[in-house]
């Protein structure tokens, strides 16, 4: 995946950091020369010098090839201009913002965009928004006999029931987060866009979980 992320405070150092480990390209913009002088020579991914919300910037930073912008600037409002110049304008598939203030979460929302907040939580939630398109395993349990996966609901499955993906001792959707927030879902649970799924399988079903998401 190719990502670009804005605004290189600790969440923004962290989170690039991050996706570089798991294997994803990526682009960092910020103001401060001083700052992208400070990652060091060893840094493996691509600097660019400007602010991110500059159109030439953004041009520089290749936003029309990438899969994702993470804005995490200092400012809400900065981080919001960006958001919706990656959304509207660029049509990037994935748009993720820092907010201090997550009362506007919601109008965020509205728009397709993402929303995080405090560093810790937040580089580990920008990386799950941004990573979860295939089968990822988060837990195995009995010896690893039944496997604990999640995933970003597939397109064609949006508007679409649990109980569509749910085969009774063998495949079981525990979990879904949703706008920031994580519930249960019954089998009546209608599956919305974005949403990310965390889902019990035994093993031996597997495949059949992943021909039930179109995966194979």
């Amino acid at each position: 995946m190719k990502v670009i992320v804005v605004g290189l405070g600790k969440m923004g150092i962290g989170l690039s950091n991050n996706l570089i480990k798991k294997g994803h390209q990526v682009t960092v913009i910020d103001s401060n020369p001083e700052v992208l002088d400070s990652l060091g020579s060893d840094f493996a991914g691509i600097k660019v010098l400007g602010f991110g919300f500059d159109r030439d910037v953004l041009s520089k930073a290749r936003i029309d090839k990438v899969d994702a912008v993470v804005s995490c600037t200092e400012s809400d409002e900065i981080n919001a201009v960006i958001a919706r110049i990656a959304r509207t304008i660029y049509r990037v598939p994935h748009v993720v913002a820092r907010l201090y203030d997550m009362k506007k979460a919601e109008i965020y929302h509205r728009l397709g965009i993402q929303t995080i907040s405090t560093t810790s939580w937040g580089i580990e939630r920008a990386t799950q928004f941004l990573t979860y398109h295939q089968l990822d395993s988060v837990y195995d349990i009995g010896n690893g006999t039944v496997n604990l996966v999640r995933i970003e609901v597939p397109s064609l499955l949006v508007g679409h029931q649990v109980n569509e993906i749910t085969v009774l001792g063998e495949i079981q959707v525990v979990s879904i987060s949703r706008n920031n927030k994580t519930f249960l879902p019954t089998l009546g649970t209608i599956l919305e866009a974005e949403d990310i799924l965390y889902i019990s399988v035994i093993i031996a079903a597997t495949d059949k979980l992943k021909s039930m998401l179109d995966l194979i």
